[in-house]
């Protein structure tokens, strides 16, 4: 009885999830055998955007390689957390960081968030007039101390994180990281020279 009530309260998105697994896991077959470490040797740090999808566009197979994902594919402490991990650990030696045109990320600030999370925790919206709440109820000042990595310039924000990468003191010199900016409209790597000059292994 549980079951049957906790299967009606699940939504369609989850169902279909579920369901999309039970296909996946009947034609696993051989990647149970796969190993840990990353196969290709390589890492890419890029943004949780929906429309990029790292397995096409760097033509990835499951156990290639480590893809962590963010919201602007920033150079956060955790992200580069998960790339020392990623080397020292799991023998990983080339790093990509790649962030995308049309991200969200340029469209709001710091400040904006602050104040939308402050008054309200749902979903806001934004029209001509820029980012509102549709309801002001239930926010928290915690926003206030919480840095969202926003940025003004896409060419730039790829060589702050891959200089952010190399200057860190937990990232070995000889590990190249390279720079480059994805296309949603066409799905082109384009590189930002500027950025893999100052990731280059030394």
């Amino acid at each position: 009885m549980a079951k049957a009530l906790m299967q009606k309260e699940n939504s369609q998105v989850h169902k279909e999830v579920l369901s999309a697994n039970e296909q996946y896991v009947s034609s696993f077959g051989e990647k149970g055998k796969l190993t840990l470490p990353p196969a290709r040797k390589f890492a890419i740090l890029t943004c949780m955007d929906a429309r990029l999808d790292p397995a096409k566009f760097a033509g990835l197979a499951e156990g290639d390689a480590h893809v962590i994902r963010n919201a602007g594919g920033r150079a956060s402490d955790d992200a580069i957390r998960s790339l020392v991990i990623s080397h020292k650990l799991l023998g990983t030696e080339e790093w990509f960081v790649i962030h995308h045109t049309d991200c969200g990320m340029e469209l709001f600030t710091d400040e904006i968030m602050h104040d939308l999370l402050s008054k309200s925790l749902k979903t806001a919206t934004v029209d001509e007039k820029g980012w509102r709440n549709l309801e002001e109820d239930g926010g928290s000042v915690e926003a206030k101390f919480t840095k969202f990595l926003t940025f003004t310039n896409l060419t730039d924000s790829v060589i702050e994180d891959v200089s952010r990468i190399k200057g860190h003191p937990l990232v070995p010199k000889y590990i190249p990281v390279y720079g480059y900016i994805y296309d949603v409209k066409s799905g082109k790597l384009i590189e930002v020279p500027e950025a893999t000059k100052a990731g280059k292994a030394s």
